[in-house]
């Protein structure tokens, strides 16, 4: 899953955000020095990645793929399935989008001492750059992809997936639909973070 997912998944206080995020930076970080609310974000953002990775209908989706795409089946699947969220937001949360979105970005930022300096860069750009608004736009998420291909070290193809995206538009919603819920089960039985 990507960020927005994650911080969906987090509980209602700023450091489980935080952990939930910081799966994603966890190069040099000793998770033994972090606040305990922290390391449980952590080990929920990765249960949540492992259960995400091993799901069949999400596999599934790298059929979709031409094969110079098919090795980037899970970032594009990741980042789709953060604009299927904002598109279903109504199904599974009682909090409007914007006020979740207007909730996070201060508590993330009022926490970037305790992140690595990776992920305090990325949150300061996601909000200096309001991400979660604009995930909302097929346009963006095909921007989102070519940026990924420029930072990609070795040549690729991940630039323009956008357009494979749109051509399975129905297939990628479809088992967005189906895989979430069960996603949300699988979060609320292994309660992790209490």
């Amino acid at each position: 899953m990507n960020y927005l997912a994650h911080l969906f998944f987090a509980k209602k206080d700023p450091f489980s955000m935080v952990g939930n995020l910081m799966g994603d930076f966890m190069k040099g970080v000793d998770i033994n020095q972090l606040p305990p609310s922290v390391a449980l974000g952590i080990q929920n953002h990765q249960m949540v990645d492992a259960f995400t990775d091993s799901h069949q209908s999400v596999s599934a989706l790298k059929n979709c793929l031409s094969p110079d795409r098919k090795r980037f089946s899970g970032i594009i699947t990741d980042v789709m399935f953060d604009y299927f969220l904002i598109k279903h937001w109504h199904r599974y949360s009682g909090m409007n989008f914007y006020h979740f979105v207007d909730q996070v970005y201060p508590e993330l930022l009022d926490n970037i001492a305790i992140m690595p300096k990776t992920m305090a860069t990325v949150v300061k750009r996601m909000v200096d750059m309001d991400w979660f608004r604009s995930y909302g736009s097929l346009k963006t998420m095909g921007y989102v992809f070519d940026r990924m291909s420029q930072r990609i070290r070795f040549e690729n193809k991940l630039s323009g997936a956008i357009d494979e995206v749109v051509d399975y538009y129905n297939v990628y919603e479809s088992t967005f639909l189906l895989f979430f819920p069960q996603l949300i089960d699988h979060v609320r039985l292994s309660n992790i973070e209490g």
